[in-house]
């Protein structure tokens, strides 16, 4: 086999690799962009290696892509950026393979916004063991081999993850049907955009909370936090409140559409085919517990991708 040969040969098993190294590095960093960073990092490794004497490409390149996202993770910057306030992982559209693996609940749960947020309180080692753990079902024994630390290490990261997560994983911890919280969703909607202020608040559990980037199209420089059913409901009517600044600073009157995103129902606010803001929903016991907006234009990229090839549905409401 000639080098061109060989080098495509190469490629290609690389690629057979792609999407699953790109959905460990996504739930480990809780960023696309990030995530394609560190997988096309790492394929420049690939490339440099000596691939003759890797056996298994997909044990080596799980290696390589976790300790690509341990650095990222442990990196000045990268703590200066999360300490700062206003960081929220980035919303993926049902179907992204970014998702990856989504047949067990912990698969699923993993990549859901609510534990992805979690994550950020724990050790960058403490992260990737859950990760490889919940998501990949890595043994103690491989995990340990990825990280080089001890199957006893392992072990331990993984009790003081679950404990983490779990002890604050008090919002949306089961799993609501689809089509019960596509109905919950759309009544709030509708209660919003009518001004049904009592409404809203029935449909809001006596805890819930509302998270935000901004109030509009990513302005604010830290998280905006509600943590009352009437301050969540005199929120969402006031952004339902049609003014002309608030279209100019969208680009136009947007559009309100249903969609599934990190496996939770949402509303995607868009403005042509350019989505313009993501509101997720955890649900519990057919209530909401916890609202999370996202408006910052790079934060929403790939989500908008998706959405045009997917095709927009009707929406839901066509402008204000």
């Amino acid at each position: 086999m000639d080098s061109t040969a060989v080098d495509r040969f190469d490629t290609s098993r690389f690629e057979a690799c792609r999407n699953r190294l790109a959905s460990l590095a996504y739930r480990m960093l809780g960023s696309a962009a990030d995530a394609e960073d560190a997988v096309q990092d790492a394929f420049l490794r690939w490339q440099a290696a000596d691939r003759q004497q890797i056996k298994v490409p997909e044990a080596w390149l799980t290696k390589v892509v976790t300790n690509l996202c341990l650095d990222r993770l442990g990196s000045a910057q990268a703590r200066r950026e999360r300490a700062a306030g206003a960081w929220l992982p980035e919303p993926l559209l049902d179907g992204d393979p970014m998702l990856g693996p989504a047949e067990t609940f912990e698969q699923r749960e993993s990549v859901s916004l609510a534990v992805l947020t979690l994550m950020e309180r724990l050790t960058p080692v403490e992260r990737a063991v859950y990760v490889l753990r919940e998501a990949f079902s890595y043994s103690h024994a491989e995990t340990a081999g990825i990280l080089d630390i001890t199957e006893s290490a392992s072990q331990q990261h993984l009790h003081r993850a679950r404990h983490r997560i779990t002890a604050e994983r008090r919002r949306g911890g089961s799993e609501a049907d689809r089509a019960s919280a596509r109905r919950i969703v759309e009544e709030f909607l509708a209660a919003a955009a009518s001004g049904r202020t009592e409404r809203l608040v029935a449909l809001l559990t006596d805890d819930a909370i509302a998270i935000s980037d901004s109030n509009l199209a990513g302005l604010a420089k830290t998280l905006l936090r509600y943590d009352t059913p009437q301050r969540i409901a005199a929120i969402a009517r006031a952004g339902f409140t049609s003014t002309p600044a608030k279209r100019r600073l969208a680009g136009g009157p947007p559009t309100a559409h249903y969609a599934v995103v990190n496996g939770a129902p949402a509303i995607l606010f868009a403005v042509g085919d350019r989505v313009v803001g993501s509101v997720t929903f955890d649900i519990t016991d057919g209530r909401i517990a916890t609202v999370r907006g996202i408006a910052a234009p790079a934060r929403l990229a790939r989500l908008t991708e998706a959405w045009r090839r997917q095709g927009p549905d009707t929406p839901l409401v066509t402008a204000w």
